[in-house]
């Protein structure tokens, strides 16, 4: 069964610095016309820091759209044309100070696809040392350490329950295992 959609025509409704809201036109699998309204957004990465004593570094930071302070990892946009890796080196470093020797890809998520098409790539950041952070202009958080254990259950309690850390805590639970197992 063919389940592609078709864009017949599309609208930006919305350009901002870095998503765009679009309209379009479709041709749905049996031929009727729906709209579809989406997001763009050039992605994102997530940064599980482990320091040498086993702690994760996290981030508390407020987020303006639910108007409250969270509990997450380190991530941040991928600007345009920019490496994932790139990516995840530069907002480590400026968002808690820290740059790692090792680097390990776990992941791709999709976090919105009913509305965007962002993506979020996990990295695992080992061999952590400190060189002082550079946060960007506006940007204020309190960077901390948590243990892996401490931190999955934070999620069980809701502390933790922004999707993106939540998922990164789980994927890192994984590789360890299997790394250990």
């Amino acid at each position: 069964m063919e389940l592609k959609e078709t864009q017949l025509a599309s609208a930006v409704m919305y350009r901002g610095d870095f998503i765009e809201v679009h309209k379009d036109s479709v041709r749905l699998p049996d031929g009727a016309i729906a709209s579809r309204e989406y997001i763009t957004h050039p992605g994102a990465v997530a940064v599980l820091a482990l320091l040498d004593n086993g702690n994760l570094v996290m981030e508390r930071q407020f987020r303006y759209a639910p108007q409250r302070e969270f509990i997450e990892l380190p991530a941040g946009k991928i600007d345009h044309g920019e490496d994932i890796l790139a990516t995840a080196q530069r907002e480590l470093l400026e968002e808690t100070g820290f740059v790692a020797g090792e680097w390990i890809h776990l992941a791709t998520t999709w976090p919105c696809i009913g509305y965007a098409d962002e993506r979020m790539e996990y990295f695992l950041a080992r061999g952590i040392t400190h060189q002082g952070s550079a946060l960007d202009d506006g940007e204020f958080l309190e960077v901390f350490e948590l243990s892996l254990a401490d931190a999955l259950e934070w999620v069980r309690t809701g502390k933790i329950n922004d999707s993106k850390t939540i998922l990164g805590l789980f994927w890192l639970e994984k590789h360890l295992n299997d790394w250990q197992g």
